[in-house]
């Protein structure tokens, strides 16, 4: 069993914005922050973003966040871990502003 992730369809890739006050101070320098699929390396990501968004990647920074240990009810639990991409775009964002809230000052 490969882990290799097979690019069916880019939304696949791409989860979901991380919408923080932390990846909000990265918009106004062209940053923005994704939850991807943990198997998707860079070039997959870059390809998904193009697809998805028309706008040209400049850079892609990856972090894994591995889920915390919590106490529940019945005893203890695990979070679910994530993978983050770090997107830098170049030019004008266009499609990317509309997501993460609009208009960046």
């Amino acid at each position: 069993m490969s882990s290799e992730v097979t690019v069916a369809d880019p939304r696949d890739i791409i989860i979901k914005p991380v919408i923080s006050e932390k990846t909000y101070t990265l918009l106004g320098e062209g940053k923005y922050t994704f939850e991807v699929d943990p198997r998707a390396n860079k070039s997959h990501i870059k390809i998904a973003i193009k697809e998805i968004f028309d706008v040209d990647v400049k850079s892609v920074n990856t972090l894994n966040r591995s889920g915390k240990r919590k106490r529940t009810r019945t005893g203890w639990g695990q979070r679910k871990s994530v993978k983050h991409a770090i997107v830098t775009v170049e030019g004008d964002p266009g499609r990317l502003g509309e997501i993460f809230g609009g208009q960046i000052a």
